[in-house]
């Protein structure tokens, strides 16, 4: 007796999506400094290593805490073809879409200029990159080249001409008066080109993380995560199938940038292809482990505290900004409890705030761009 095939049921939306984006935006919205107090107060030893893991690196080199923006614009990636492939397939005009995608990137420029404090500061050595901006500029190319390429591989054609042309520009072409390839702070290409072209304050002084050259490299890392997003709503695949590819492409791309990384470092602060490679790949494996555990085994109800969070990402990234939750919540009381003030203040900040998500998920209040 033949087996039946296993049915493909294609899904509009994950829940491991969600979760997963609520898991990254945690990390900087207290997660993080939740670690580095607890280590603090308990003094425990083992937990050191993960505090470290809890900072960026200088420059050269890889910890956690790097992972935290490419995997926010890895997650964007994977929404496209959900979002963008599923309209097209329903013959909603390619224009409309690109519009759509180009007033999104525009929002998010301008949300980026306010959370770096451009307007309030009488444009006084204003910072026009941001975040935000590099997110939103990263996605509309992304998209564009979703919306307009004809196939799948001809997506994966411009993704390889994009990683091959960035490793071309930082490595082989010079920088006046110090040389081709010299990936530091004053010699890297990035540098150079944002001191040359943008306007304004760079964060690092001589250069800038989410500078010209990164913003184009960054598409990259939100392709990849088309990629993901791709072969999660392929009909023609299964669950195991999925997990299978995914992890396989994870793997490789992170064996490929631990290969690249003897000649060409990982480094953030300049958005090299190793770092691009090796954080899409991580991109790919924690995807996967969200599917299969929240969307194919079906264990959701761990994930609703991340859910909650990932559902309102931007809201709350720029609360966090505006917002000194410990300040105007607690009022200060905390200091009374001593030397745990600080876990408890911590912990209670994210509490607090998690409610006011809770809320607004209850509601259905949503701030999306």
């Amino acid at each position: 007796m033949k087996q039946k095939p296993t049915q493909v049921v294609p899904r509009e939306r994950l829940l491991s999506l969600d979760a997963l984006r609520g898991f990254d935006m945690f990390w900087i919205t207290g997660g993080s400094y939740l670690v580095t107090v607890i280590a603090s107060y308990t003094g425990a030893a083992w937990l050191q290593p993960v505090v470290e893991q809890m900072e960026h690196v200088p420059w050269n080199g890889f910890h956690f805490y790097d992972l935290i923006f490419p995997l926010f614009m890895f997650i964007s990636g994977v929404a496209i073809p959900f979002s963008l492939v599923s309209k097209l397939e329903k013959n909603i005009p390619r224009y409309d879409l690109a519009k759509k995608a180009f007033s999104r990137a525009i929002i998010l420029v301008l949300l980026g200029l306010i959370y770096n404090g451009v307007f309030g500061n009488g444009f006084e050595n204003p910072r026009f990159a941001s975040v935000l901006g590099q997110i939103g500029l990263a996605y509309l190319f992304a998209a564009i080249i979703t919306i307009y390429s004809k196939s799948f591989k001809n997506r994966l054609y411009w993704l390889g001409g994009l990683l091959a042309g960035i490793s071309i520009i930082q490595l082989l072409i010079p920088v006046p008066g110090i040389g081709a390839g010299v990936l530091t702070p004053e010699g890297c290409i990035n540098g150079y080109i944002d001191r040359m072209i943008l306007p304004g304050r760079l964060h690092g002084k001589v250069f800038d993380p989410e500078g010209l050259l990164c913003i184009v490299s960054a598409i990259t890392v939100t392709l990849m995560g088309s990629v993901a997003g791709h072969f999660l709503r392929d009909k023609k695949t299964n669950d195991q199938q999925k997990i299978k590819i995914l992890s396989i492409t994870g793997i490789s791309a992170i064996a490929m940038a631990l290969l690249l990384s003897t000649f060409y470092p990982i480094i953030k602060a300049c958005w090299t292809v190793p770092f691009n490679l090796l954080t899409g790949g991580i991109g790919f494996l924690l995807m996967m482990a969200f599917y299969w555990i929240i969307d194919v085994k079906g264990w959701k109800k761990w994930s609703f505290f991340f859910r909650v969070i990932g559902m309102n990402s931007i809201f709350i990234y720029l609360f966090h900004r505006f917002v000194d939750v410990n300040t105007k919540l607690f009022f200060g009381w905390t200091v009374l409890l001593g030397d745990i003030e600080p876990v408890i203040s911590t912990a209670g900040s994210i509490l607090i705030v998690w409610m006011l998500l809770y809320y607004m998920y209850k509601k259905n209040i949503f701030l999306r761009v």
